[in-house]
């Protein structure tokens, strides 16, 4: 096996803002960049024609591209329908910042997808999704769900009842292996006709809870959870590590992404640790000696 794809790094682990991150991310060997587009310097509201079109001249200058957007807008993602209309809107908002610096994938959490697909919150999420997918088709576009919160099989299910691809499959490996118990290489197969963007991420789950507890849910709050709150917390529920020293078996999660025919980014994101950039030079270390 040899790997061609590129290698993308998540600017806002380096923890030294946009600018700064983005040569950092060329200084350590990454070809493309996912930025936050959520508040701040990146929210949309706050660029306009003429400093958009600066930002992509100056990542341009780098030799850089930018693998995705992230436009995670929290707050259990789609599933209040009384927030879902400025969510959605500002979603709409990222997609086109997205468009104008250069990528059409936008990733994002949607929630935990629910199993009763007759109740409430499902609706709600499945509405959201629906005029997200649509806008998304129109222009080309993709918004990418992170995998973690469900299973590959589940989030299947539901993808399935979209009209479109317009809403499709950020795969990170390690959420899998830490909230779900999932196999990340069974779930890419699953997911084989929707990934179009990755991130490379290492972790090791010791206990098994509910999702919901990890992303939360809206309406769920059972009695445990500020026990179960702290276990996360403080790591013993799940924890993220370098990659390699985890529990994703990447030899194989690797050969299932070139089976399925991915050619897009592998995008190391790092969330934890004192020295995220030791961590994500080691990271292009990694993925490079699979070149």
């Amino acid at each position: 096996m040899k790997l061609t794809n590129k290698i993308g790094v998540i600017v806002d682990s380096f923890g030294i803002g946009v600018r700064e991150g983005l040569k950092k991310a060329k200084e350590v060997g990454a070809q493309g960049v996912q930025i936050y587009a959520i508040a701040g310097e990146m929210d949309p509201a706050n660029l306009d024609a003429a400093q958009r079109k600066e930002l992509k001249a100056y990542i341009d200058s780098l030799g850089l591209e930018i693998s995705a957007l992230c436009g995670d807008l929290g707050g259990h993602g789609f599933q209040d329908v009384d927030a879902n209309p400025a969510k959605v809107e500002k979603s709409k908002r990222i997609l086109d910042l997205a468009q104008d610096l250069g990528t059409n994938i936008v990733t994002t959490h949607i929630g935990v997808v629910p199993h009763d697909k007759n109740g409430s919150v499902f609706a709600a999420m499945h509405a959201a999704c629906e005029e997200l997918s649509q806008y998304a088709t129109n222009m080309g576009g993709f918004f990418a769900i992170e995998t973690g919160p469900e299973t590959a099989v589940h989030l299947k299910s539901f993808l399935d009842t979209l009209s479109s691809r317009g809403v499709s499959v950020n795969f990170d490996p390690a959420n899998q292996v830490m909230v779900t118990g999932d196999d990340p290489v069974q779930g890419v197969y699953t997911l084989k006709d929707y990934i179009v963007h990755t991130h490379v991420k290492d972790g090791i789950r010791y206990k098994e809870v509910d999702p919901r507890e990890i992303y939360g849910s809206l309406g769920y709050a059972p009695m445990d959870h500020g026990k179960i709150a702290e276990m996360v917390r403080s790591g013993e529920v799940f924890r993220e590590v370098p990659l390699g020293e985890g529990k994703v078996d990447f030899v194989n999660y690797f050969k299932a992404l070139q089976d399925i025919g991915y050619t897009g980014y592998l995008t190391i994101e790092r969330e934890v640790g004192d020295q995220p950039e030791v961590d994500i030079r080691k990271a292009v270390d990694f993925i490079n000696a699979f070149k």
